[in-house]
């Protein structure tokens, strides 16, 4: 901007201004409401609506977008009234943007860039976007410097500049910023800090800044320094860093004390379910974290003697249990088998497995129910005696549909050609028919024949209201 293009002057308001804001209907406005719109903002404040600040130095980078596609120019308003081009510029001509666009200056990997050189004072951005290319030559010369000075100016020359477009086919934008001298920094301190192991992780006033050794530059003042590193206790501690002072903190970490041990069962046959004094903690094989001391194991599984044994369990060692169970003395096998087969098995309600099944389970007396999808449940109650195989073989029948039909007078009812009966006027029949597609036919003197056709799964019910209407001789 100012003298060259990598220098955009803006302004952080270090102390009150007394000259008003200057809105963009100061500079320049179109009139005639417009569809076309344009926004213009920086890095600090991308609406445009605020007032951010900058110190000098500092670098800045201006975002402009549009709905439509336009040509967008953009000027620097200096507080001394001074005019700069910003777009175009020696290093950037394309200010062609596509609608919904928002393109910022400089763009990434730019060979220039803004930065703050003054004055201080309100600073102001602004966008001109039109739907067609203009001839800005009464502002900026070929070599793109300033031929105008102060805001009014600038807004009787862009208003030339527009003349010649559609007043439909242009609007306006205006960002602003405050600019003002960096104030000193106050000297800072150097802290060193080192563990033993190292990598552990630093933080430093709760924010993460590093693993160590790390040296870091903080503000004077109180610092608080935690290390974290995996199986080791965290180290905690405060300092305090003066200006221009370099601290050394050398920490040795302590390893974290096994609050618990391990406990692993496994059992021969596998599934056995896994009590510690007298609490279930899961099925074998099994592998949990337990407190120190002494425990005692049960290992359970149906149709075996239950497993038992007593551990003492140590901070951070395994134990571990082999469990060899043996089958109970009183238990029988209750093998089932089902045509078709696929059934599920329930034993007492419980799920336990598909046809064909076997397992061997403690005598007694149980209820089996097997289902399958398109066939009545088959239900029975056997008895398992001990040392005994007890067998169900289920045949399963398939369901079957029902057809519920009524009819305004007395006809005979056929169904797939075959008659089954008759029904009165303003009754009902009911017949039990095979799942699949039927044809239905009602037959009455004097009465034109009804036809129709249903389609039924297993277990559904259908009805029909067949209305007859009289032959006409």
């Amino acid at each position: 901007m100012k003298r060259a293009i990598a220098l955009l002057m803006l302004g952080l308001g270090l102390v009150a201004h007394a000259e008003p804001q200057l809105s963009p209907q100061n500079i320049v406005v179109n009139p005639v409401p417009t569809d076309l719109q344009v926004q213009v903002g920086v890095d600090r404040d991308p609406t445009g609506r605020g007032n951010p600040t900058y110190q000098i130095g500092e670098k800045i980078v201006i975002n402009v977008s549009v709905n439509q596609d336009a040509y967008v120019y953009l000027f620097g308003v200096y507080p001394n009234g001074e005019i700069s081009p910003i777009l175009p510029n020696p290093y950037d001509r394309d200010n062609f943007l596509r609608a919904g666009e928002t393109r910022r200056y400089p763009p990434v990997g730019a060979r220039y860039q803004f930065t703050i050189d003054g004055p201080e004072g309100q600073h102001r951005v602004l966008a001109v976007a039109s739907k067609r290319p203009l001839n800005i030559g009464s502002i900026i010369d070929s070599s793109l410097r300033p031929l105008v000075r102060g805001a009014d100016a600038l807004g009787r020359a862009i208003a030339i500049v527009v003349t010649p477009v559609p007043e439909q086919d242009w609007t306006t934008d205006v960002a602003f910023f405050t600019v003002g001298r960096a104030q000193p920094q106050p000297i800072s301190g150097t802290l060193v800090v080192n563990s033993t192991p190292q990598g552990a992780q630093l933080y430093l006033n709760g924010r993460f800044v590093g693993s160590t050794p790390v040296t870091v530059r903080v503000t004077p003042g109180r610092q608080d320094v935690e290390l974290r590193l995996a199986g080791y206790e965290t180290y905690r501690t405060s300092v305090n860093v003066n200006p221009g002072q370099t601290v050394n903190i050398n920490a040795t970490l302590e390893r974290t004390r096994p609050s618990t041990g391990t406990l692993v069962v496994n059992s021969s046959p596998q599934g056995a379910q896994v009590y510690v004094d007298g609490r279930f903690v899961g099925n074998t094989p099994l592998s949990i974290g337990i407190n120190p001391g002494r425990a005692d194991i049960e290992v359970r599984l149906d149709g075996y003697d239950t497993f038992r044994t007593s551990v003492v369990i140590a901070p951070g060692q395994t134990t571990t249990i082999n469990a060899g169970l043996n089958p109970s003395r009183r238990t029988g096998v209750l093998s089932v088998s089902s045509s078709p087969s696929g059934a599920d098995v329930y034993i007492d309600n419980q799920r336990v497995g598909r046809t064909p099944y076997s397992v061997q389970i403690n005598e007694g007396t149980y209820d089996v129910r097997i289902s399958l999808s398109g066939y009545t449940d088959y239900r029975t109650t056997v008895r398992v005696e001990r040392g005994q195989e007890t067998r169900i073989n289920a045949q399963l029948v398939p369901l079957r549909a029902q057809l519920t039909i009524s009819a305004n007078v007395e006809a005979r009812v056929f169904v797939d050609g075959a008659e089954l009966g008759t029904v009165g006027p303003g009754g009902t029949v009911r017949f039990d028919v095979s799942p699949g597609r039927h044809q239905v036919v009602l037959l009455s003197p004097g009465y034109r024949v009804f036809v129709t056709e249903v389609s039924l799964r297993s277990g559904e019910n259908e009805t029909i209201r067949a209305n007859l209407s009289r032959l006409n001789f």
